[in-house]
């Protein structure tokens, strides 16, 4: 039996997904990793003008083929490769000035419940009773990363700015999930083309932003082969397994597994950045497992009630 033999029979969709949480869960140990090497912004501008070379030149063919299905949908092809894929990155980045790789993988833990939510409020994606309870999981996990497992920080917002605006960024990489749903009926190669265009165009305002307020860092030797690689591997690999996971499984399921990121990113900040591992981190990711638990129990038991 082939391998793709058995990724059928254990189901190819998990195995998918897997592999792009391990991705994005190296992307977390790369943003730290880039800080002095190359500024956030400029970073993001050049890991998707890669791949606005890249993916043209192995599909630009069926690029201009797909044309008239994605013409009627520019704005939303703009919104989705903007807030969902440049704005995101630009947070994420941001954020790894200010705080651990260890907290921003942790905090994409958020993101299963911003796309269960999000699932509900734009396409009806009812929301069980158990779901309810994995999403306040998720919730208080974030709250225990933020203050640092510190009541005291809680009570007297003291929170790290990273950590924050982590959050946000994990807002504008769920409503990405969501809206993956609208997708024309295009390979996810192609679609992935368009949407690094999108991204590669509204990063240019970032970048000159920053130029005129905080300063661009040119790269590095080192920050030239992190931007390669997150170009490659978190930016187009991870993307597209991504992409085919939501498309057998849709967004709600598939979010579900963007719970391994954390635990991903956690064990990779402690293996190669020798970051430092808290028992409130540890709290944390049982309540990542506690979470992806809850949401396997009902599928199993196929327990819909909404609420």
């Amino acid at each position: 039996m082939d391998i793709l033999a058995r990724l059928r029979g254990i189901g190819l969709a998990p195995v998918l997904l897997a592999m792009a949480t391990f991705g994005w869960g190296t992307n977390a140990v790369a943003s730290r990793l880039a800080v002095g090497e190359v500024s956030p912004m400029m970073l993001i501008f050049l890991r998707w003008g890669v791949l606005v070379i890249l993916i043209p030149l192995l599909r630009w063919k069926e690029m201009v083929k797909a044309w008239p299905l994605v013409r009627p949908k520019l704005l939303w092809v703009f919104l989705m490769g903007g807030c969902g894929l440049s704005f995101f990155n630009a947070l994420f980045y941001l954020a790894a000035h200010t705080t651990t790789a260890l907290n921003i993988g942790l905090m994409q833990g958020t993101m299963p419940g911003f796309i269960v939510i999000g699932s509900f409020f734009l396409f009806g994606v009812a929301i069980s009773r158990l779901k309810v309870v994995g999403i306040l999981l998720s919730f208080l996990g974030v709250v225990i990363i933020v203050s640092k497992g510190s009541l005291e920080n809680l009570l007297n917002l003291a929170f790290t700015k990273g950590d924050l605006l982590m959050l946000f960024a994990c807002v504008f990489y769920s409503s990405f999930a969501v809206g993956l749903q609208l997708r024309p009926k295009i390979s996810d190669l192609v679609m992935m083309g368009y949407f690094s265009i999108a991204a590669f165009l509204t990063s240019i305002p970032l970048m000159v932003l920053e130029g005129m307020t905080w300063g661009t860092v040119i790269p590095t030797t080192f920050g030239w082969q992190l931007i390669l690689y997150v170009a490659i591997v978190p930016s187009f690999i991870s993307q597209v397994l991504f992409m085919r996971g939501v498309d057998m499984i849709g967004p709600s399921s598939a979010g579900l597994y963007t719970n391994l990121v954390p635990v991903f990113a956690a064990l990779l900040a402690v293996a190669v950045l020798g970051e430092f591992f808290s028992l409130y981190h540890f709290i944390a990711i049982v309540m990542v497992f506690a979470g992806i638990a809850i949401f396997e129990y009902q599928k199993k038991a196929r327990v819909e009630p909404s609420v």
